[in-house]
């Protein structure tokens, strides 16, 4: 979850001190508060709400979240609040402190950092409302309540390049139990190689198990550094690249996402995630984060990472575009 995807549950000690000083009273903020001027569309001013009302927003600091955290600045200024941008935070640790704190009233976290990062748990949950469900109910008593997740599924994935699935005849990774053992080949993060929920047991669970000669040959495997799995899978080094499901890079170089179709992989559902006492206070942030929510799809984020992964342009901007298209907001006359 294109940037660097599995940031979400990477823990970064520095980043606590950093945001520390952004918070310690120099009046610093981080260097991308930056978002355009918008009025409102489908998100309209909450009737009634005090002029002093505030809100913190939060997020990390790789693209997606900082897509994401523009998109509440944007959605919660148009609806009236006093915006506080707190996005751009380095790391998962310091942006999950800001809200258990009070320190920030709101962020986008995904659930399965939630309930493994967060609440220490060792498995994911593959079915994506139950997921939810299980983080939501566990995460009331650290005082942080989880709002209704979006389609956005930031796990896990295998890809392949266009042109070899047709050639190949494959949708799910089911199929390529049905290809000649030499069309089984792969590229892999070491992470993703070596991880006990990773490559091993994926393959045990699809019937075509690592170092068997009727499964997949340990010749099979290839292992990329961070990154370098999206290009070694176009340009055919191998036919299926381990990739994360929302990262740019899918579209730009024209992959195919194969469907996960005996759901293996953890969820990792985006959901818009409050300091319980800020709901309590606004409750209205349910309502304008429900008109968000259903409209961020693994198809609009790979779009909006592209846009700045890969044509330089910055998350605000991107975020901004995207409301406006959808009709949460509008440009100003």
């Amino acid at each position: 979850m294109k940037k660097q995807p599995n940031i979400r549950i990477r823990l970064a000690a520095t980043g606590a001190a950093a945001v520390g000083l952004l918070l310690s009273g120099c009046g610093l903020q981080p260097a991308a508060s930056y978002v355009p001027e918008a009025d409102p569309g489908l998100i309209q001013p909450v009737e009634g709400l005090p002029d002093d009302a505030k809100l913190t927003v939060t997020s990390k600091n790789f693209t997606e979240q900082l897509i994401l955290g523009k998109i509440a600045v944007l959605a919660t200024k148009v609806a009236g609040f006093d915006v506080t941008d707190l996005t751009n935070v380095p790391g998962s640790q310091p942006a999950r402190e800001l809200l258990l704190s009070g320190q920030a009233g709101m962020t986008w976290e995904y659930t399965g950092t939630g309930w493994i990062a967060y609440l220490g748990q060792s498995e994911g949950i593959p079915d994506k409302q139950e997921q939810w469900q299980a983080v939501h109910d566990a995460d009331l008593a650290n005082g942080v309540t989880w709002g209704d997740p979006a389609p956005l599924n930031n796990t896990y994935a295998f890809a392949i390049r266009s042109e070899a699935a047709e050639k190949l005849g494959v949708d799910s990774i089911s199929d390529i139990a049905a290809l000649p053992v030499g069309e089984r080949t792969f590229c892999l993060e070491a992470e993703f190689n070596s991880r006990p929920d990773g490559m091993n047991p994926m393959l045990e669970k699809y019937g075509i198990p690592r170092g068997s000669p009727n499964g997949v040959p340990d010749a099979n495997v290839g292992i990329y550094d961070t990154g370098a799995v999206y290009s070694a899978t176009d340009a055919g080094e191998c036919n299926f690249g381990e990739v994360f499901a929302t990262d740019g890079r899918i579209d730009s170089l024209e992959l195919t996402v194969l469907e996960d179709d005996l759901a293996y992989f953890p969820a990792y559902n985006a959901a818009p995630v409050f300091n319980t006492e800020a709901l309590e206070e606004y409750p209205e942030l349910v309502d304008i984060f429900a008109q968000v929510s259903p409209l961020l799809t693994d198809e609009e984020l790979r779009k909006m990472n592209l846009a700045v992964d890969v044509n330089g342009q910055e998350p605000a901007d991107v975020a901004f575009d995207w409301m406006v298209e959808k009709g949460l907001i509008t440009a100003p006359e």
